[in-house]
């Protein structure tokens, strides 16, 4: 049923016509976002939870109640937040599986950090939801470098390196470095420039070995402009 509240902008309070913000969160904008939530605009439950989590009106009963209502609505946010809400729980066998629950909501939706800790919780057999489980840590990871996340391209070429989760390829594990390293990664540079000296996954180059030094220097790493200096007497 449409009511005064379903075309309103939600990012302007109705009374004040301020942006939603801690700082300026009034309780007529709070009454607003209530309404607004009670008749299931997603974005309203979302931001009842920063209200109520870190806010002035600070209530964590009540945030919890929206970040239920809100990742029960299939928003990527609320359902991550759920997860390290249950996480941050009293460390039950229940509370686990439900952090683990929301984390692979979130992580379907292409929820970059919920996919690496869903990855991370996989990967590790430490109480978090489920038993380890390299392969489908693995195809966890490949998500996250579909959607363009360095750190998860690291991790992948570390994978293939050990053989983890998937077969051993040093091809692919120099791809993935390598990648990573292009995508501005600092440990993926560093790690590079130490493949290129050692030869590992690849063969030796000196050269190679100097320029992903030097890039990892140019960002400021002091022990990596130590090595240059040294290089370069």
């Amino acid at each position: 049923m449409e009511t005064k509240f379903s075309n309103l902008n939600i990012k302007n309070c109705l009374y004040c016509n301020n942006p939603f913000t801690k700082e300026l969160w009034c309780k007529e904008c709070i009454n607003s976002l209530e309404k607004l939530a009670e008749n299931g605009n997603k974005e309203a439950m979302f931001n009842l939870t920063i209200h109520y989590g870190n806010g002035m009106e600070k209530n964590l009963e009540k945030a919890f109640y929206w970040y239920q209502k809100a990742a029960k609505n299939s928003l990527k946010d609320a359902m991550l937040n759920l997860a390290i809400h249950y996480e941050g729980e009293e460390e039950t066998e229940m509370h686990f599986e439900k952090a683990f629950y929301w984390h692979q909501k979130a992580a379907e939706k292409d929820h970059i950090k919920a996919i690496i800790n869903l990855a991370i919780s996989l990967r590790y057999e430490n109480g978090e939801g489920k038993a380890k489980n390299l392969e489908k840590a693995f195809y966890w990871y490949q998500k996250a470098v579909e959607n363009g996340n360095e750190e998860a391209m690291l991790i992948l070429a570390m994978r293939y390196e050990n053989g983890e989760g998937t077969e051993k390829n040093l091809e692919k594990a120099f791809y993935w470095y390598q990648k990573a390293a292009e995508n501005g990664f600092i440990t993926a540079m560093t790690y590079l420039a130490f493949c290129y000296k050692n030869g590992k996954v690849t063969e030796k180059n000196l050269e190679k070995t100097f320029y992903w030094y030097h890039k990892v220097a140019e960002s400021g790493i002091n022990e990596v402009m130590l090595i240059l200096a040294i290089r370069y007497e």
